[in-house]
């Protein structure tokens, strides 16, 4: 149905039109003038029918460049986000990934790290990175005060991992911010990302004991934060 109605009507009622005339032209029953007349008609027609596309054709050519220079314009003002939020539902899933996707130095700063009492979590947020072999070194920058925790709750669990020896010594601190952060280069364009908490609610809560990230901000590598928690880490990691 679709290929009859798509056919050419105009040039197909030509045609035959011309077929008709030229039978009754041989049949002696039209006169050469009056195939002539005919003749010229269906020219015009056809004439007419190719100016009317024509115009059409220029309407539609000018339709599409005018949405061409709308959605060029729409481009050009439309910026992606330096920071994207993300709550607990996504949260496991988008830590896991950004670690399957880290690449060179990793840098854990100011994180609890009681997160890390659970086996499950702990092979959630932290293996992944271990077993990449994308990334070549993990430094923690952790709070004094945490000294105690890394050895009861993190070294054990380092020791079965086959990638133990790139995570690095941890350099202790005494850290005032009250941002937490995973720093790293990602794949595959190699750009530096972070994501980025804050100690204290909504941003954590406190279960058991524990403050463990509830909503987190995946920092763009395009974003002006990068530049300033790289600055912020880097200073923490030279002072003495």
């Amino acid at each position: 149905m679709r290929r009859f109605l798509g056919l050419d009507w105009d040039a197909i009622a030509g045609i035959v039109a011309a077929v008709i005339a030229l039978v009754m032209h041989f049949l002696h029953l039209i006169e050469e003038d009056v195939l002539l007349m005919i003749a010229v008609v269906l020219l015009a027609l056809l004439f007419i029918r190719d100016l009317r596309r024509e115009r059409s054709s220029e309407r539609m050519e000018q339709s599409l460049t005018q949405a061409e220079a709308a959605i060029t314009q729409i481009h050009t003002f439309l910026h992606p986000p330096d920071a994207l939020l993300i709550g607990p539902q996504q949260l496991r899933a988008q830590s896991e990934r950004f670690a399957r996707q880290a690449q060179g130095d990793m840098v854990w700063f100011h994180v609890c790290l009681l997160m890390f009492k659970p086996q499950s979590l702990f092979d959630t947020l932290l293996r992944p990175a271990i077993d990449n072999p994308m990334v070549t070194s993990i430094q923690f920058v952790l709070d004094t005060s945490q000294q105690a925790l890394w050895e009861t709750e993190v070294v054990p669990k380092l020791n079965v991992c086959q990638g133990q020896a790139k995570v690095q010594e941890p350099c202790w601190r005494t850290i005032t911010e009250n941002v937490s952060l995973i720093l790293a280069d990602t794949a595959p364009n190699g750009t530096t990302e972070c994501l980025l908490s804050f100690w204290g609610e909504p941003f954590m809560s406190q279960v058991t004991g524990r403050d463990i990230p509830r909503y987190i901000f995946h920092i763009q590598g395009h974003s002006e934060l990068v530049v300033r928690f790289v600055e912020l880490v880097r200073g923490y990691r030279l002072s003495v």
